[in-house]
């Protein structure tokens, strides 16, 4: 009985063995480099969706939401929500300027929580129904809100990750190249 249980746990040891060894690999340095990437495709989509929405229903009606709401200026806050969002998204997505465009778009997010989101809870997700087989839900709360936040965190303290504009830009200039240097 005792070698059967000896056999048991070193099988199972090697199990768990072969599984760190076998995801050991997505935390090497050359494949965790590039977890930024998913982050700044959903982020970037994301803000650019809204953006979309609100400038393709008219800016004037998402204006007319926020003079409702009680923001001042309305229409001024409703083309700067809506510039945020497409250029702020056009930003992350190329992987340019994330830290100076992540404060307008955490703005954004912040007052959306405060404003909409907040008084419906935590959760997203609200199933309220199933008729003729569809699901009916009720109005998100702020979790996806957070969960931008975090992704542009994530972004901004740990980097846009390869396949980005600054760091092209930054491994140019490291290669001796200026924006005044017209030789090149």
């Amino acid at each position: 009985m005792n070698q059967l249980t000896q056999s048991l746990e070193r099988e199972g040891s090697s199990r768990f063995a072969f599984l760190g060894r076998g995801l050991a690999f997505l935390a090497r340095p050359s494949v965790a480099v590039w977890a930024p990437i998913p982050l700044r495709l959903i982020v970037a989509y994301g803000f650019m969706a809204h953006g979309f929405a609100k400038l393709s229903k008219g800016p004037e009606n998402f204006a007319s939401i926020l003079h409702t709401m009680g923001v001042p200026a309305p229409h001024l806050m409703a083309w700067l929500t809506i510039l945020t969002e497409l250029v702020g998204g056009l930003a992350v997505l190329l992987g340019d300027f994330v830290a100076l465009v992540s404060l307008p778009m955490a703005a954004v997010l912040l007052v959306a929580m405060l404003t909409v989101h907040l008084p419906y809870g935590f959760s997203s997700i609200k199933l309220l129904s199933v008729t003729a087989g569809r699901a009916q839900f009720g109005p998100p709360g702020y979790e996806l809100d957070l969960l931008y936040l975090a992704c542009l965190a994530a972004l901004v303290f740990g980097g846009s990750g390869p396949m980005a504009i600054d760091g092209l830009f930054r491994k140019w200039r490291k290669d001796g190249h200026s924006f005044l240097d017209q030789s090149h």
